[in-house]
């Protein structure tokens, strides 16, 4: 990949003896080779490949944005930045249960166009080598690909859109762990774009566009098709659903409303464009739910045709159950 890094360190956050937690920090910069180089494009790759990412943009009054605008600006230096920065995480970090310990990675890199600011508490973990000698010893590694506790600031839109709510990247992170809650503290910013929310607003449109276009089953069926086709295709290249393309792609109404009229008709709000959310968006050609032991997925085309809802008692009827599926039913049965 087309990758050019300017600055990366490592420091280290590490329990004391007393279990407190405190900061081993690194005496300068890394230097910029091709290790830092290969260290930063894997980081680089592995957070765009997470799911599960939220949005967000500084608070007026953040001490993280105001340090990078001094570092932006040539008043603070790289390692200074990142010696503030540590000690702000140790002190968010410590106000938890968890307090992780790791290695704290921050890389200010170009790819492509695009800069960024890169900042992440990775795991450090032990493997196995086996020496020249035929011994066996312990080395430590950093798992990159088990790292929950990441941001990453989109640069050059934080400088040319000071109005934009998703310059900022995070990690969710694991259920119940408000990972999120105390890195946005760390970097004293808010949650801005809701993408899970967009993408549900998407799937409303689309419904309500086939409704309102009169569309037959099979038609509907077609047009929701369409729509989950392009979304995944974005999805699996890594770029964002763009409004404007996915209606371009459609076909009008019998009136001539084109998709993106239709939503900005109707008051939608959808963003130009977004990440989208691989579960919601299989909604489109399928009906899928889980709970009280059941996992129930389904093509939408069957319903009325093999799968039949019973609103009033509940019930859902299937007709043709899958081969295998049915070998186990009678060999349960039996």
């Amino acid at each position: 990949m087309s990758l050019h890094l300017s600055n990366v360190i490592l420091h280290q956050l590490r329990k004391n003896d007393n279990d407190e937690l405190v900061v081993n920090f690194r005496a300068q910069a890394l230097d910029n080779d091709t290790s830092t180089e290969n260290l930063v494009a894997e980081l680089h790759r592995v957070f765009n490949a997470k799911s599960g990412k939220g949005f967000g943009s500084f608070q007026s009054d953040s001490d993280f944005q105001q340090w990078l605008q001094e570092l932006r600006q040539g008043n603070r230096n790289f390692y200074d930045f990142s010696q503030l920065s540590a000690q702000r995480l140790r002190d968010e970090l410590s106000k938890y249960p968890f307090a992780d310990e790791g290695i704290l990675v921050m890389a200010d890199y170009q790819s492509l166009a695009t800069e960024y600011l890169f900042i992440g508490l990775l795991p450090m973990n032990q493997s196995l080598k086996v020496t020249e000698g035929l011994d066996i010893s312990a080395t430590d590694y950093l798992d990159i690909n088990k790292m929950d506790i990441a941001a990453r600031i989109d640069i050059s839109s934080f400088e040319t859109d000071k109005d934009s709510n998703r310059y900022l990247t995070y990690i969710k992170g694991r259920v119940g762990r408000k990972v999120a809650d105390f890195f946005l503290d760390f970097l004293q910013a808010a949650v801005g774009l809701d993408t899970k929310q967009q993408n549900q607003v998407l799937m409303q449109a689309v419904e309500d566009f086939c409704t309102d276009s009169k569309l037959e089953k099979s038609e509907a069926i077609s047009y929701k098709k369409q729509v989950y086709d392009y979304c995944n295709d974005q999805i699996k290249a890594g770029e964002e659903i763009e409004i404007k393309e996915l209606s371009g792609e459609l076909s009008p109404s019998e009136d001539g409303t084109s998709f993106i009229e239709f939503t900005e008709k109707h008051g939608y709000e959808l963003e130009e464009s977004f990440p989208g959310d691989r579960s919601t968006v299989r909604k489109l050609t399928k009906y899928v739910g889980a709970g009280g032991g059941l996992n129930i997925s389904f093509d939408s085309l069957l319903m009325g045709e093999r799968v039949f809802y019973d609103p009033e008692t509940d019930t859902l009827t299937i007709k043709g159950t899958p081969p295998n599926l049915r070998d186990q039913l009678t060999r349960g049965n039996k």
